[in-house]
């Protein structure tokens, strides 16, 4: 009998889900993100603490992202635009599904690569054309995986992923997002 190590505790997930659906006031997560302005449309975003549990938590280290947009821009490309980082996201998110899937449902997996491409129209951002819309005109993931299984089980294992992605779901359903100033200092 071969062993699947695909590096994902499904056990830990198997237990959390239990546990989770007996108290689901401990499933209530905040994620938290602090962006501060740099220069021109450069800023820094640094994610450490969240909420989860019913208590504070951390991540184990402090993860920086840096936000630009490219010279084409007339920026300094000190990093991503922001609306790649939705792509990043996306892919992440649908990568460990495919993974954390994949070791529930015995597949040992060899490689996983997810391919993400978004359109996007910039009239709209740009003020340019009133009727383009500001964010993606469509995203495409393609994911070519290498495993243990047939074409229609890792098809599955994808569709299971999508299913359950938080990203794909923030994505594609609609998001209630509320934009606030806090009071000045001065």
């Amino acid at each position: 009998m071969t062993t699947i190590d695909n590096g994902v505790n499904v056990q830990a997930l198997l237990e959390a889900r239990q546990a989770l659906a007996n108290a689901p006031e401990a499933a209530q997560f905040t994620w938290r993100a602090t962006s501060q302005w740099r220069n021109g449309v450069h800023s820094t975003t640094r994610i450490q603490q969240f909420h989860g549990l019913g208590q504070e938590q951390s991540h184990k280290a402090e993860s920086v992202f840096e936000a630009d947009h490219p010279a084409v821009f007339a920026a300094e490309d000190n990093g991503i635009t922001p609306i790649e980082y939705l792509l990043v996201g996306l892919a992440g998110c649908l990568t460990a599904g495919v993974a954390s899937v994949a070791q529930n449902r015995g597949i040992q997996l060899r490689s996983v690569e997810a391919s993400v491409e978004g359109s996007h129209d910039i009239r709209g951002i740009l003020g340019a054309d009133a009727d383009v819309r500001n964010g993606f005109n469509d995203i495409k993931v393609t994911f070519t995986i290498d495993a243990d299984a047939s074409q229609q089980e890792i098809e599955a294992l994808v569709a299971q992923s999508q299913k359950r992605s938080a990203v794909f779901d923030a994505l594609t359903n609609p998001t209630d997002v509320t934009v606030e100033v806090a009071p000045s200092n001065g």
